[in-house]
Formats: C-alpha cells, structure tokens, sequence
C-alpha cells in the first residue's frame, strides 16, 4: 500500500452556499463513503494551513483578494451570477488554497506519497482578478505557484478532468512553459473555453492541450485521449510534480453535465496518471477537488480515485449500474483533432 494523505478541515462545511449545487453535503457523502469502504482510516491525515495574503497573490490581484475578505466579512451574497458567498466564505477558501499548499509539502518533503485535498470552495474557474463558477481562489494554481518557488521545480503537469474547462488556470500558465496544462472537459460546455486550438502562448506555446469531448463520451473516450495524447507528452515532459483538479461531473449521473464517465473509467484515469507518476517523479501526485454534484455518486467515484492511488484493492461499487461504454466514431473526430494539433509540438 501507499501513503496517500487526506486533506480536510471542519471549516470546508462553512463555506454556506444553501441550496446551490456546490454545497457541504458534497464533502459529507464523499466522507461517508470513504468511512464505508474503510479506505479514510487507511489514509494519512492532513491538516491545512491557511494560504497568506502573499501565496495567493501569486495568481491573483490583490485587490480581488481585498474583495472577497470584505464581501464575505459583510455577510456574502453572490459575489457573480454563480458564485455564492457566507460569512465564512473567505476563511475556507484561505483554507482550500492553503490545503493544496500543505499537501504539496507533505508529497514533496516525502511524508507522504500522494495527496487528495478535499477541500471547497473549488477553484479551476477563479482568475487572476475574477471569481467564476462557484470558484473564489484558484486552489491548484496557488499549489502549483508555492510548489515552484518553495522547491525549485521547473516542470509540472497540471491534468483537469473536470466536466468543465478550467479556464482559470489555462489563463494563469497560458504564457508559461514550466506548467504544462492538460484537460478533458465537455465540448461547448461552460464556460465555452478550452478549443483544441488553444495551445498557448509566447513561450508557453504548445504547453496547454485542450481535449473538447463530445457529448456522451464515455470511459472508452477518455481512456483514448488519456493513452494517445496524455501518456506520450507526459513522458515527453518528465513532470517533477502531478497535479490533478479532479471534478468528477463527468460521471454518467451528474445533473450539470452530459458525459458518460463511470467509477471505473474514474479508476483507470487515475492508473494512467499513478503509472506516469512512478515513472517520472516518483509518485508525486496532489489532487483536488474540484465539480462533481450527483450526492449518490460522488462519494463512489472519489472512492475509486484514492483506491488506486493507495493501491487498496477496495471493489468500489457503481451506483445504479453503469451505462454501456461505447465510443463512437464522431466522439474520436474531436479528440483527434487535439492530437493532430499537438503533433507540432509534440511526438505522437
């Protein structure tokens, strides 16, 4: 078995946002679920730190930072048409930031061997100057900024295989070469980002790989563009550190989304990122949470995650049965014409 560490903290379920979809009780069966199959007791516990002022300006203006301190200490609201905010809003997002930061230094300093932020307010959405799909701070992006300067590291690959594209953080290393940016998301999906022909920039330039998905790909969809453009450019790119913003509103059963993913293909993603990990930079692998709103499946699809990276050997279930896995040939026409585009940068 492996180390994988847990990151979590009380204050996450403060972070009120009522009935929206984003909400404690996603934390809460996720939870339950790993209590259930006896995989949190196995798992290493991780308690956050805040991240300063200083670390989240790194990705943000600080003004913004000002912002949503204020709106949260006047009680909150909605700081967008889709961002709620509480009164303690502000601490947790602090926190969830602060909570990538932590394992980051557990992974890197070896205590443990990888890491599960089980943090909220999620972040991939959140920019430099603007929140955004129920997103305040950016959390994988201030990870993946203190990973850089605390340690020196040169060469990390970010995955997000959220349903939605992270805009956020395309937008923060879109100029950058050190962070090779990788996602899988819905095609036209919000925020209506992430076109295969969005490869970068400058020097950045064939450093962010966009995989639009048709609707109802599922597991055989993204196991193709995870083994014929993911794997290749990975190796290519010796990453020193795996981050992933794992959303899991990709699964079949998501009210928000029109994907096909199951627990299993949720398991086999993750076999391909561990395999790149042990390869290149001795398992070091930090995920966070970021979408996922189906209450009866989320808890299920993290499960199958962590299984894989601590090598448990749970047999996780699939609520309500999966849907048949199928992979049409105009689902691949998208996911092809990413690898054709990626061919002028990289060897495929």
């Amino acid at each position: 078995m492996k180390k994988v560490g847990l990151v979590y903290d009380p204050i996450f379920m403060e972070h009120n946002t009522g009935s929206h979809p984003e909400n404690a009780m996603r934390l809460k069966y996720i939870l339950e679920a790993l209590e259930n199959y006896k995989i949190r007791d196995r798992m290493v516990d991780i308690e956050p730190a805040e991240a300063t002022v200083e670390q989240l300006e790194k990705v943000h203006q600080s003004w913004y930072i000002e912002k949503v301190a204020r709106f949260a200490e006047k009680g909150g609201g909605y700081l967008d048409p889709d961002t709620a905010v509480s009164g303690r809003s502000y601490e947790a997002a602090l926190k969830a930031a602060g909570g990538v930061i932590t394992a980051i230094d557990h992974v890197m300093t070896g205590k443990v061997d990888s890491a599960f932020a089980l943090v909220r307010p999620p972040g991939h959405h959140a920019k430099a100057a603007r929140s955004m799909g129920f997103c305040l701070f950016n959390n994988v992006a201030v990870g993946a900024e203190h990973a850089r300067e605390a340690y020196g590291l040169d060469r990390i690959l970010i995955i997000d295989w959220d349903v939605h594209h992270g805009n956020g953080t395309a937008e923060t290393f879109y100029g950058d070469p050190a962070v090779l940016f990788f996602s899988t998301h819905q095609q036209g999906h919000f925020p209506g980002t992430g076109w295969a022909s969005e490869v970068g920039m400058g020097r950045g330039e064939g450093f962010t790989i966009n995989v639009p998905l048709a609707r109802g790909t599922g597991d055989s969809g993204f196991y193709y563009a995870f083994t014929r453009l993911l794997e290749p450019v990975a190796r290519q790119f010796e990453p020193q550190l795996v981050m992933i913003s794992a959303g899991f509103d990709a699964h079949y059963s998501d009210p928000l989304a029109g994907l096909e993913l199951t627990c299993n293909g949720y398991a086999k993603m993750t076999e391909i990122v561990k395999n790149i990990a042990d390869e290149v930079c001795n398992g070091r692998i930090v995920a966070s949470l970021e979408g996922g709103y189906n209450l009866g499946a989320i808890g299920h699809a993290v499960s199958a995650v962590i299984n894989v990276l601590g090598e448990y050997g749970v047999r996780v279930e699939e609520p309500g049965g999966a849907p048949p896995d199928r992979i049409q040939p105009t689902m691949r026409v998208t996911i092809d014409e990413a690898i054709n585009i990626q061919k002028k940068y990289w060897k495929l």
